[in-house]
């Protein structure tokens, strides 16, 4: 039983870039293939499902830290899509990595380790698409210790 539904709608302005409208006064998005298929207009799918994983873990993390009133700013994440071919040869994601990186030290935040054991389960998108594709997460802090 769904909790409520999220719909975009998608027009193709030429070739392979469409237009991806959102609703409610959200400025549509052109999506494009790089080439030789598109022009590279606009992010790939591929793009748009990596950004979708990294900003779900983004607001997951800053949602999480901000529940203890805690300031993490700037956080800044990068998410890198393994492609390749599947069994019958097709191009397919194959895992995901994304690595969050906190705007200050560790030692600045409290509450750190529990917001990190589980703010990756708030996460609607990186969880469903981690069925599919698997996914890891790093975290990092702004001198760079590994969190996660």
């Amino acid at each position: 039983m769904s909790d409520k539904s999220v719909t975009v709608r998608l027009t193709q302005a030429h070739d392979y870039q469409f237009d991806v409208h959102f609703g409610d006064g959200v400025p549509p998005l052109r999506s494009d293939e790089p080439p030789p298929l598109g022009q590279g207009a606009g992010p790939s799918p591929m793009q748009l499902l990596a950004a979708a994983v990294g900003n779900c873990l983004s607001d997951s993390l800053l949602f999480a830290l901000r529940k203890f009133k805690q300031q993490p700013e700037p956080i800044t994440t990068e998410v890198s899509a393994e492609v390749g071919r599947n069994a019958e040869g097709r191009l397919r994601v194959l895992g995901m990595r994304a690595v969050l990186t906190l705007g200050v030290p560790a030692d600045a935040l409290e509450h750190l380790d529990r917001v990190l054991a589980q703010f990756e389960a708030f996460c609607t998108v990186t969880q469903s698409v981690g069925q599919g594709i698997p996914i890891t997460v790093q975290v990092f802090d702004a001198h760079g210790a590994r969190l996660k």
